[in-house]
Protein backbone atom coordinates (compact mmCIF):
# COMPACT_ATOMS: atom_id res chain seq x y z
CA UNK A 1 0.00 0.00 0.00
CA UNK A 2 1.20 3.50 -0.73
CA UNK A 3 2.92 5.08 2.24
CA UNK A 4 1.91 8.54 3.03
CA UNK A 5 4.65 11.60 2.37
CA UNK A 6 6.95 11.83 5.22
CA UNK A 7 6.29 8.34 6.80
CA UNK A 8 8.82 5.81 7.75
CA UNK A 9 8.49 2.73 5.25
CA UNK A 10 10.22 -0.25 6.71
CA UNK A 11 11.89 -1.78 3.66
CA UNK A 12 12.84 -5.84 4.01
CA UNK A 13 14.86 -8.06 1.93
CA UNK A 14 16.52 -11.70 2.16
CA UNK A 15 19.55 -13.32 1.93
CA UNK A 16 19.55 -16.97 0.01
CA UNK A 17 22.37 -18.60 -0.95
CA UNK A 18 22.35 -20.75 -4.29
CA UNK A 19 20.16 -23.29 -2.84
CA UNK A 20 17.56 -21.00 -1.36
CA UNK A 21 18.83 -21.41 1.92
CA UNK A 22 18.80 -18.09 4.21
CA UNK A 23 22.12 -17.10 5.02
CA UNK A 24 23.79 -14.51 6.63
CA UNK A 25 25.60 -11.96 4.37
CA UNK A 26 29.13 -10.27 4.33
CA UNK A 27 27.53 -6.97 3.65
CA UNK A 28 24.11 -6.14 2.50
CA UNK A 29 23.14 -2.71 0.76
CA UNK A 30 19.79 -1.47 0.04
CA UNK A 31 19.44 1.60 -2.68
CA UNK A 32 16.18 3.44 -3.38
CA UNK A 33 15.63 5.18 -6.02
CA UNK A 34 13.30 8.32 -6.19
CA UNK A 35 11.48 9.36 -8.85
CA UNK A 36 13.71 11.95 -9.37
CA UNK A 37 16.21 9.60 -9.90
CA UNK A 38 18.42 10.70 -6.87
CA UNK A 39 19.13 7.91 -4.20
CA UNK A 40 19.20 7.05 -0.85
CA UNK A 41 21.06 4.25 0.91
CA UNK A 42 19.47 3.74 4.62
CA UNK A 43 21.54 1.47 7.13
CA UNK A 44 20.58 -1.82 7.00
CA UNK A 45 20.54 -4.46 9.44
CA UNK A 46 19.73 -8.31 10.05
CA UNK A 47 16.79 -8.78 12.18
CA UNK A 48 16.99 -12.36 11.90
CA UNK A 49 20.05 -14.84 9.91
CA UNK A 50 19.11 -14.51 6.21
CA UNK A 51 16.36 -11.45 6.86
CA UNK A 52 17.47 -8.04 6.43
CA UNK A 53 15.49 -4.84 7.28
CA UNK A 54 16.23 -0.74 6.65
CA UNK A 55 13.79 2.43 7.88
CA UNK A 56 13.84 4.70 5.32
CA UNK A 57 11.87 8.10 5.97
CA UNK A 58 9.57 9.35 2.37
CA UNK A 59 11.05 12.78 1.28
CA UNK A 60 9.32 12.61 -2.33
CA UNK A 61 5.93 11.79 -3.88
CA UNK A 62 6.02 8.93 -6.49
CA UNK A 63 7.08 5.58 -7.47
CA UNK A 64 10.08 4.21 -5.61
CA UNK A 65 12.41 1.36 -6.87
CA UNK A 66 14.33 -0.45 -4.29
CA UNK A 67 17.09 -2.55 -4.79
CA UNK A 68 18.46 -4.86 -1.79
CA UNK A 69 22.35 -6.33 -2.89
CA UNK A 70 24.01 -9.01 -0.81
CA UNK A 71 27.62 -9.98 -1.21
CA UNK A 72 28.88 -13.67 0.41
CA UNK A 73 26.83 -14.85 -0.68
CA UNK A 74 26.30 -12.91 -3.29
CA UNK A 75 22.04 -12.13 -4.13
CA UNK A 76 19.83 -9.17 -5.08
CA UNK A 77 16.09 -8.60 -5.08
CA UNK A 78 14.09 -5.39 -6.29
CA UNK A 79 11.03 -4.13 -4.99
CA UNK A 80 9.04 -0.76 -5.83
CA UNK A 81 7.58 1.57 -2.76
CA UNK A 82 4.54 3.94 -3.93
CA UNK A 83 4.57 7.33 -1.82
CA UNK A 84 1.33 9.86 -1.62
CA UNK A 85 1.32 13.36 -2.74
CA UNK A 86 0.90 15.79 0.54
CA UNK A 87 -2.33 15.98 -0.18
CA UNK A 88 -3.93 13.04 -2.01
CA UNK A 89 -6.78 12.86 -3.98
CA UNK A 90 -9.66 11.08 -2.77
CA UNK A 91 -13.49 12.20 -2.94
CA UNK A 92 -14.69 10.95 0.57
CA UNK A 93 -12.35 11.47 3.80
CA UNK A 94 -10.85 8.28 4.84
CA UNK A 95 -13.46 8.64 8.44
CA UNK A 96 -16.56 8.60 5.25
CA UNK A 97 -15.25 5.52 3.77
CA UNK A 98 -14.82 3.62 6.80
CA UNK A 99 -18.08 4.41 8.03
CA UNK A 100 -19.71 3.76 4.60
CA UNK A 101 -18.24 0.05 4.70
CA UNK A 102 -19.10 -0.40 8.62
CA UNK A 103 -15.75 -0.71 9.73
CA UNK A 104 -15.70 0.45 13.41
CA UNK A 105 -11.43 -0.51 14.00
CA UNK A 106 -8.68 1.36 12.04
CA UNK A 107 -7.11 -1.95 11.11
CA UNK A 108 -7.79 -1.85 7.83
CA UNK A 109 -7.18 1.94 7.09
CA UNK A 110 -4.45 1.26 4.52
CA UNK A 111 -6.53 -0.91 2.09
CA UNK A 112 -9.22 1.49 2.45
CA UNK A 113 -7.30 4.72 1.56
CA UNK A 114 -6.02 2.60 -1.76
CA UNK A 115 -9.45 1.45 -2.60
CA UNK A 116 -10.52 5.21 -2.16
CA UNK A 117 -8.15 6.50 -4.03
CA UNK A 118 -9.16 3.96 -7.26
CA UNK A 119 -12.46 4.99 -6.70
CA UNK A 120 -11.88 8.71 -7.19
CA UNK A 121 -9.67 8.13 -10.27
CA UNK A 122 -13.00 5.66 -11.48
CA UNK A 123 -15.52 8.78 -10.66
CA UNK A 124 -13.24 11.49 -12.12
CA UNK A 125 -13.07 8.88 -15.73
CA UNK A 126 -16.32 9.29 -16.04
CA UNK A 127 -17.29 12.96 -14.69
CA UNK A 128 -13.99 14.35 -14.89
CA UNK A 129 -11.76 16.46 -12.04
CA UNK A 130 -13.50 16.45 -8.65
CA UNK A 131 -10.75 17.00 -5.88
CA UNK A 132 -9.40 20.66 -6.43
CA UNK A 133 -5.42 20.53 -8.04
CA UNK A 134 -3.18 21.82 -10.22
CA UNK A 135 -2.70 20.68 -13.73
CA UNK A 136 -0.14 21.45 -16.52
CA UNK A 137 -0.59 21.63 -19.82
CA UNK A 138 0.91 22.88 -23.19
CA UNK A 139 -0.72 23.77 -26.02
CA UNK A 140 0.32 24.86 -29.03
CA UNK A 141 -1.48 27.59 -30.58
CA UNK A 142 -1.89 29.42 -33.85
CA UNK A 143 -3.44 32.46 -33.88
CA UNK A 144 -6.75 31.25 -32.35
CA UNK A 145 -9.47 33.16 -30.39
CA UNK A 146 -9.43 30.70 -27.27
CA UNK A 147 -7.78 27.89 -26.41
CA UNK A 148 -9.54 24.65 -24.96
CA UNK A 149 -8.65 23.34 -21.58
CA UNK A 150 -8.81 19.60 -21.04
CA UNK A 151 -9.82 19.21 -17.49
CA UNK A 152 -13.42 20.85 -16.09
CA UNK A 153 -14.52 22.87 -14.26
CA UNK A 154 -12.21 25.19 -14.24
CA UNK A 155 -11.57 27.09 -11.07
CA UNK A 156 -8.55 29.48 -11.85
CA UNK A 157 -5.55 30.26 -14.30
CA UNK A 158 -2.19 30.59 -12.64
CA UNK A 159 0.00 30.95 -14.93
CA UNK A 160 0.22 31.38 -19.25
CA UNK A 161 3.93 30.92 -20.01
CA UNK A 162 6.02 30.49 -23.43
CA UNK A 163 7.63 26.93 -23.48
CA UNK A 164 10.15 28.03 -25.58
CA UNK A 165 11.66 31.06 -23.01
CA UNK A 166 9.87 30.10 -19.82
CA UNK A 167 8.47 33.90 -19.44
CA UNK A 168 4.94 34.78 -19.23
CA UNK A 169 3.19 35.02 -22.16
CA UNK A 170 0.09 36.40 -21.20
CA UNK A 171 -0.51 37.99 -18.04
CA UNK A 172 -3.49 36.00 -16.42
CA UNK A 173 -5.35 39.43 -15.28
CA UNK A 174 -5.48 39.84 -19.01
CA UNK A 175 -7.53 36.53 -19.69
CA UNK A 176 -11.14 34.66 -18.73
CA UNK A 177 -11.66 30.97 -18.24
CA UNK A 178 -15.13 29.71 -19.08
CA UNK A 179 -15.18 27.34 -16.24
CA UNK A 180 -17.64 24.65 -17.49
CA UNK A 181 -15.81 24.31 -21.13
CA UNK A 182 -12.61 25.60 -20.27
CA UNK A 183 -12.64 28.07 -22.50
CA UNK A 184 -9.49 30.32 -22.22
CA UNK A 185 -9.50 33.95 -23.82
CA UNK A 186 -8.51 37.30 -23.57
CA UNK A 187 -10.21 39.76 -22.37
CA UNK A 188 -9.33 42.58 -24.45
CA UNK A 189 -10.38 39.78 -27.69
CA UNK A 190 -7.14 39.85 -28.98
CA UNK A 191 -6.03 36.05 -30.53
CA UNK A 192 -3.43 33.78 -28.87
CA UNK A 193 -0.90 32.55 -30.25
CA UNK A 194 2.48 30.18 -29.56
CA UNK A 195 3.62 26.91 -27.56
CA UNK A 196 2.00 27.94 -24.22
CA UNK A 197 2.07 26.06 -20.96
CA UNK A 198 -0.90 26.91 -18.87
CA UNK A 199 -0.58 26.19 -15.20
CA UNK A 200 -4.28 26.11 -13.76
CA UNK A 201 -7.04 24.79 -11.02
CA UNK A 202 -9.69 22.26 -11.51
CA UNK A 203 -12.04 20.54 -9.70
CA UNK A 204 -15.13 20.87 -7.60
CA UNK A 205 -15.22 23.36 -4.90
CA UNK A 206 -18.37 21.39 -3.61
CA UNK A 207 -18.97 17.78 -4.10
CA UNK A 208 -22.81 17.08 -5.22
CA UNK A 209 -24.88 14.55 -3.37
CA UNK A 210 -25.02 12.65 -6.94
CA UNK A 211 -21.15 12.51 -7.46
CA UNK A 212 -20.63 11.71 -3.29
CA UNK A 213 -23.43 8.73 -3.49
CA UNK A 214 -21.84 7.35 -6.56
CA UNK A 215 -18.83 7.25 -4.93
CA UNK A 216 -19.44 5.29 -1.89
CA UNK A 217 -21.58 2.81 -4.20
CA UNK A 218 -18.06 2.23 -6.62
CA UNK A 219 -15.71 2.03 -3.18
CA UNK A 220 -18.30 -0.54 -1.70
CA UNK A 221 -18.08 -2.26 -4.60
CA UNK A 222 -14.69 -2.75 -5.03
CA UNK A 223 -14.11 -3.68 -1.45
CA UNK A 224 -16.84 -6.20 -1.33
CA UNK A 225 -15.63 -7.83 -4.80
CA UNK A 226 -11.79 -8.11 -3.56
CA UNK A 227 -12.78 -9.47 -0.60
CA UNK A 228 -15.18 -12.34 -1.56
CA UNK A 229 -13.02 -15.12 -1.24
CA UNK A 230 -13.31 -14.11 2.40
CA UNK A 231 -16.53 -13.99 2.47
CA UNK A 232 -16.44 -10.53 2.66
CA UNK A 233 -19.56 -10.11 -0.46
CA UNK A 234 -23.12 -8.65 0.92
CA UNK A 235 -25.84 -10.84 1.43
CA UNK A 236 -29.01 -11.06 -1.15
CA UNK A 237 -30.87 -7.76 -2.41
CA UNK A 238 -27.83 -5.07 -3.02
CA UNK A 239 -27.93 -4.47 -6.72
CA UNK A 240 -24.38 -4.79 -8.12
CA UNK A 241 -24.89 -5.57 -11.36
CA UNK A 242 -22.37 -4.27 -13.95
CA UNK A 243 -23.79 -4.57 -17.64
CA UNK A 244 -22.29 -1.36 -19.11
CA UNK A 245 -18.91 -1.46 -19.78
CA UNK A 246 -16.49 2.36 -19.80
CA UNK A 247 -13.89 2.31 -21.81
CA UNK A 248 -10.74 1.97 -19.79
CA UNK A 249 -12.88 0.95 -17.00
CA UNK A 250 -14.47 -2.77 -17.82
CA UNK A 251 -16.86 -3.40 -15.11
CA UNK A 252 -15.57 -2.17 -12.37
CA UNK A 253 -18.72 0.38 -12.25
CA UNK A 254 -22.07 -0.84 -10.99
CA UNK A 255 -25.04 0.62 -12.53
CA UNK A 256 -26.64 2.26 -9.34
CA UNK A 257 -22.95 4.37 -10.03
CA UNK A 258 -23.47 4.93 -13.11
CA UNK A 259 -27.22 6.57 -13.03
CA UNK A 260 -26.18 8.80 -9.97
CA UNK A 261 -23.08 10.04 -11.87
CA UNK A 262 -25.10 10.70 -15.22
CA UNK A 263 -25.85 14.22 -14.32
CA UNK A 264 -22.17 15.14 -14.14
CA UNK A 265 -20.93 12.82 -16.73
CA UNK A 266 -18.25 14.02 -19.95
CA UNK A 267 -19.35 14.84 -23.02
CA UNK A 268 -19.25 11.97 -25.67
CA UNK A 269 -14.94 11.68 -26.38
CA UNK A 270 -13.70 13.69 -23.57
CA UNK A 271 -11.75 11.54 -21.07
Amino acid sequence: MPYALGATARLTGECRDPGGTLTTAATATVTVTLPDGTTATPAAVESEPGRYQADYVTTAAGRHTVRWQFTGPAAASVDVLDVQDETPAAILSLADARQHLNLTSTRDDAEVQFWNAATTRAVEYYVGPVVPRTFVEQHDVRDAAAVVLLRTPVIAVTAVDSVASGASAYPVDGLSVDPATGELFRLDGGRMAGRLRITYRAGRTAVTENVSAGARIILEHLWLTQRGARGGLAGGGQDYSVTEPIPGLGYAVPNRALHLLEPDRLPPGVA
